[in-house]
């Protein structure tokens, strides 16, 4: 009963230890990225979630991605860039305006200049 009680105690501190490391090493950040409704909330997260990325959250009322990814795996550029190219603009990264042009018209939010 006591190396039961002990394997059972043991296992439960090395999966306690793991998730800390796991959170240790990720980041969490906003990004400003620009789309009007649930259509673009899909592409926006899908196009986010890249190998790396634990959360991808788009608020369409306030234009904010939030990111949980691991920095060494993937960047936040690199994150944004796809984001881009399939048509959204983010603070850092244009979309193509051929890309930009061929999305919903539901979808075509005001572009700075």
């Amino acid at each position: 009963m006591v190396i039961m009680a002990a394997a059972i105690f043991g296992a439960g501190l090395l999966a306690q230890t793991q998730d800390q490391k796991t959170s240790a090493t990720q980041k969490t950040e906003t990004i400003k990225v620009w789309g009007n409704c649930n259509m673009c909330k899909t592409r926006i997260e899908k196009a986010a979630k890249a190998e790396g990325v634990a959360r991808a959250e788009w608020n369409k009322d306030t234009k904010m991605l939030t990111l949980v990814y691991i920095p060494s795996a993937v960047s936040s550029d690199a994150i944004q860039k796809r984001i881009a190219a399939v048509g959204h603009d983010t603070e850092k990264f244009r979309a193509d305006d051929q890309v930009y042009n061929s999305l919903d018209a539901c979808c075509h939010y005001e572009r700075k200049k």
